[in-house]
């Protein structure tokens, strides 16, 4: 069976980081949305999403599909109910479908005329930014069972302080020692190859992605996600890091998501929660406003390709889009658009010929290509994000 994820309505409550992406590929847990299904499907999937995007993330439909709403995350019982779909059947949960089947000869699909399989179990969704991190150790538990089931860690060496050890995962050519590790609070699973450095104090649930490094001295409170390829330091409480990105230094990241490519400079520190201890409310998106989000504890919220500078203070529940460059004393805004330049004293436009200098210059040092297609992608966003900027 060829099966397809799809963004579903969920797409514009999770900007900055859909952007760039389908919500397939957003990282939440230890794995992305989209290794997830292929990972329980034991299958390649492709993507329907929006135009800009398709060209690098294309769709690939064959005579006979599985549609799967890709901000719902599997389980053994809800993927064991899309592999048995059958022509003119769909999937739903409460009132929004999750899986149906399609015909490459349809040119619409019209539920009134499918059988609806109700979705008989509880099923978690990704419907919001801040889902990311409130339902990261959630995923972390989920993924580590789906990932170390059957399989043997690599010796935990005796050089670590250990708390937990049965629910510690190391992969091979992994790098761990003179470290605390408590994973009593939840599992601790460290990827090939990555580096957790002497001094390191980890709580879990924690995932550190492959080729990561945790530097000296971290102290990382669960639930966490370090990304593939990403480096990280200073104090860090349940946030979730995409691949590819660094906060190396001292400085606290709480309750918060980072996108891929992005840098934190030294002392960057976010607050995570008013001092009123009120409701935080961030940017939304699609209503042009700030928005309630029923959480008390909500950080950083930072689009892909974004820096920020040396000791850099962000306000509680800040959005910041798709590569802005964000430096100087003071708080910035709460909502910083794409392409912005600048902090508390005022931003001016990024321009995307400079932009894609240093993306080119950054990827290259992981010998990652910024194609043509990324630049198209983000001239599609910098277009897009014009009518936030002022400068």
């Amino acid at each position: 069976m060829n099966y397809i994820l799809f963004d579903g309505t969920s797409r514009s409550n999770l900007l900055p980081f859909t952007f760039t992406r389908p919500v397939a590929d957003i990282r939440v847990g230890i794995l992305t949305i989209r290794e997830k299904w292929e990972t329980f499907l034991v299958t390649t999937t492709s993507t329907r999403t929006e135009d800009y995007l398709s060209k690098k993330y294309p769709m690939v439909e064959l005579e006979h599909n599985v549609m799967i709403n890709s901000s719902y995350l599997p389980t053994p019982q809800l993927v064991k109910q899309i592999i048995g779909l059958k022509e003119n059947q769909a999937i739903f949960y409460k009132e929004e479908v999750i899986a149906f089947f399609s015909k490459e000869s349809q040119d619409n699909i019209d539920f009134e005329t499918y059988e609806v399989i109700e979705c008989v179990q509880d099923v978690m969704k990704i419907e919001h930014t801040w889902d990311i991190f409130a339902k990261n150790g959630e995923a972390i538990k989920a993924d580590f069972e789906m990932l170390t089931k059957g399989k043997t860690s690599q010796p935990i060496p005796k050089s670590n302080q250990v708390l937990g050890a049965e629910h510690i995962f190391i992969e091979e050519g992994a790098s761990i020692e003179c470290t605390i590790l408590n994973a009593t609070t939840g599992p601790i699973y460290i990827g090939k190859d990555a580096e957790v450095m002497e001094g390191s104090v980890i709580r879990g649930p924690f995932a550190l992605g492959e080729h990561a490094t945790v530097k000296m001295g971290a102290k990382i409170y669960g639930p966490t996600t370090v990304g593939p390829h990403s480096k990280v330091g200073g104090e860090i409480n349940n946030s979730v890091i995409f691949g590819y990105s660094n906060k190396g230094h001292d400085g606290f990241l709480g309750n918060s998501v980072i996108g891929e490519w992005c840098n934190l400079g030294a002392d960057t520190n976010n607050s995570n929660l008013k001092n009123n201890y009120a409701e935080v409310r961030l940017w939304d998106y699609k209503t042009e406003g700030f928005a309630k989000t029923g959480l008390q504890f909500c950080g950083l919220m930072m689009g892909d390709h974004s820096k920020c500078g040396i000791n850099t203070m962000f306000n509680t529940g800040t959005v910041v889009g798709v590569s802005a460059n964000i430096f100087g004393s003071g708080f910035p805004r709460n909502f910083v658009p794409s392409f912005s330049w600048g902090g508390s004293s005022g931003f001016t436009t990024y321009l995307t010929h400079k932009a894609f200098e240093v993306a080119e210059v950054v990827m290259k040092r992981r010998d990652i290509v910024c194609t043509e297609e990324d630049k198209r992608i983000l001239e599609f966003v910098f277009e897009d994000s014009k009518k936030w900027r002022k400068g």
